[in-house]
């Protein structure tokens, strides 16, 4: 390895647009390079010289033009066509000023099976590259005809024995097949031409629809691409860190907005590798220093909305103890649970709205963690506040929530509120805040997983699916490794039509108990909304689990839910919607359950849809 940093590339198919937002985006993200993709270029007005002085412009080297498709053939009339096709590329690429062309396995019905004929063919398509001063960057395609494996590949190359003739390594091809890429340390360097990067989830479906639609970037997915990118370098690699992925999402998402997503992916494989080799002093960026809890979630809430949601947390046991210096924000507190009434916060929903707008993280390091963020292509937002206000850094989240890093203490954040005169006391036995759950906007939510891990050092979990009343809903957490920050994220996984009747983007907090059942008392006998479940939940319940027989009566009487696994069990209630989107849970973990009530989910979303009804026709 290198010590100098990585160069890194952005393939033209990656991002949505036409090749002008395409390599504004790239550029904007800070990219050094590009792969033209070459439908890219045949529906743009430029001509290969115009892209060429274009990318220049930008900063943007043109590292590769792809695809070539076919290229082999049983046929010789039609090798020869496919010969000539070459020739004219050929051309475009002087044009363009690149001197390698990506050259897939054949998938026609004609490839070439006899090692030795398509070695033959090979070799003379490279005579004709190494003539003009090209190359040609062999790749297997996982579905190819007869060469599908990179082992296949390396063969016909070496074979050819022509410096005008190498491989292109591409991660996915490679270990969607469960190749071992400590095999690469048989090939030498000079042959390792290009190297193209995606990750994906474990998926059980053809491979080639799985390549087209399910790709992702580094960090996103399941593979061990630290390791795939270690074994390259340590044969040889030395060229771009280069991105090639497919993704249905990626296509009709703001161009931009993937471009800093694709850079954030790639900052963070540069990290995962530095810290596999330490001994070959790669730049780091600075570490994710430890988040060790809560210090507040705020609530962005106006007139209508800002009422209820005190109402109900003073029904829930806290104390609204101190009101901002400046701004019109309130805090409120029970236990270590901190959640703030924001009312200067605009938000384009409506009138009546609440919505999760900020979350205040214990940081052991709140400075590191914003130099971090901005390592990590995640600037700190601008803030204005007065002299004798803390100084505070936040990031904003994929879904616009603002990230603060913070250290609570006497002289920290608390200190910009005046006290009201109340103080916490006893409430209901509310401790603390468990999680908060956030649903993502439909192309954000590879996205948000990739943020809180790269620039907060959570670590995403197992992706869930599950079968919603009003469709499909994919949610993953996101924690820290001791547990003391918990996310939620969710996402519906489509959403057609004009029948819409689920909460609308729902956001929970969750807070934590460590007696539930007593806590349920204790809101019931304040007047708390607590959601209503129905009774065959419950004696669904009885039916599956082994409960104590008070306990299932406390389920019945208040309305709460409960899910184990092997190592514990979750003990939860909701209260209803509020303001149209935010709704409380209280949490009781038992044992070493690490859930989130996952299998609950769709009673409880039928549950607030019935509650929603009923309180719109006037019902209670």
């Amino acid at each position: 390895m290198s010590a100098e940093p990585f160069r890194r590339a952005v393939a033209t198919v990656c991002l949505s647009g036409t090749l002008e937002d395409k390599l504004a985006a790239a550029s904007a993200a800070g990219f050094g390079g590009i792969e033209v993709f070459e439908p890219d270029l045949v529906a743009s007005p430029w001509s290969p010289a115009e892209l060429a002085t274009r990318c220049a412009d930008l900063g943007l080297s043109i590292d590769l033009y792809q695809p070539f498709r076919d290229l082999d053939s049983t046929d010789p009339a039609r090798f020869g066509r496919n010969l000539r096709r070459a020739e004219a590329k050929f051309d475009v690429m002087a044009a363009l000023g690149v001197d390698t062309v990506l050259v897939c396995s054949s998938v026609a019905p004609d490839a070439v099976d006899d090692a030795d004929l398509l070695a033959e063919q090979l070799a003379t398509a490279a005579a004709r590259a190494g003539e003009r001063g090209l190359r040609i960057a062999y790749e297997a395609l996982a579905w190819g005809r007869h060469v599908s494996t990179w082992e296949r590949s390396w063969d016909a190359v070496r074979r050819v024995d022509s410096p005008a003739l190498g491989l292109c390594l591409d991660s996915f091809h490679v270990l969607s097949r469960g190749g071992d890429p400590a095999g690469f340390a048989a090939v030498p360097g000079e042959k390792l031409f290009f190297l193209q990067l995606a990750d994906a989830p474990h998926l059980q479906m053809d491979v080639l629809q799985w390549s087209r639609h399910h790709r992702l970037f580094p960090g996103q997915g399941a593979f061990d691409l630290p390791r795939f990118v270690a074994c390259v370098l340590a044969a040889g690699y030395t060229g771009p860190l280069s991105l090639e992925v497919f993704n249905d999402v990626y296509r009709q998402a703001d161009p931009a907005r993937t471009a800093v997503d694709a850079m954030r992916s790639l900052q963070w494989l540069e990290e995962a590798l530095a810290l596999r080799r330490p001994d070959a002093g790669l730049p780091l960026p600075p570490a994710a220093p430890a988040l060790t809890g809560w210090s507040f979630t705020e609530l962005a809430v106006d007139g209508v909305s800002g009422p209820q949601v005190a109402g109900v947390l003073d029904a829930l046991g806290f104390a609204h103890t101190g009101q901002h210096r400046s701004k019109p924000v309130q805090l409120w507190e029970q236990g270590r649970a901190r959640v703030l009434l924001n009312a200067s916060v605009v938000r384009p929903a409506g009138p009546g709205v609440a919505s999760v707008a900020a979350l205040g993280l214990e940081s052991a390091d709140p400075q590191r963690s914003a130099a971090r963020a901005e390592a990590m292509s995640a600037p700190v937002l601008p803030r204005t506040r007065s002299a004798a206000e803390a100084e505070l850094s936040a990031v904003a989240a994929p879904d616009g929530t603002q990230v603060f890093f913070t250290r609570t203490g006497p002289d920290g954040w608390p200190a910009d509120f005046l006290p009201t005169g109340r103080h916490p006391g006893p409430g209901t036995g509310i401790t603390g805040i468990d999680h908060v759950g956030l649903t993502q906007p439909f192309d954000a939510f590879d996205e948000a997983g990739l943020f809180y891990r790269a620039v907060l050092g959570l670590e995403p979990q197992q992706v869930t699916e599950l079968a919603a009343p009003f469709g499909l809903v994919r949610t993953r957490a996101v924690t820290g490794p001791d547990r003391a920050v918990r996310l939620t994220l969710s996402v519906s996984a489509l959403r057609r039509g004009g029948w819409a009747p689920g909460v609308p983007e729902p956001q929970h907090l969750a807070l934590a108990t460590d007696d539930l059942v007593a806590t349920a008392r204790a809101l019931r006998a304040a007047g708390a909304p607590l959601l209503s479940i129905p009774a065959n939940y419950a004696d669904d319940l009885a039916a599956r689990v082994d409960l104590p027989d008070e306990l299932l009566a406390a389920v019945r009487e208040h309305g709460l839910m409960y899910e184990e696994d092997a190592r514990g069990g979750y003990l939860h209630l909701a209260t209803d919607v509020l303001g149209d989107r935010v709704f409380l849970e209280v949490v009781q973990r038992l044992g070493g359950y690490d859930g989130y009530g996952t299998t609950d989910a769709p009673v409880r979303m039928a549950a607030h849809r019935r509650r929603r009804q009923a309180l719109a026709t006037g019902g209670r």
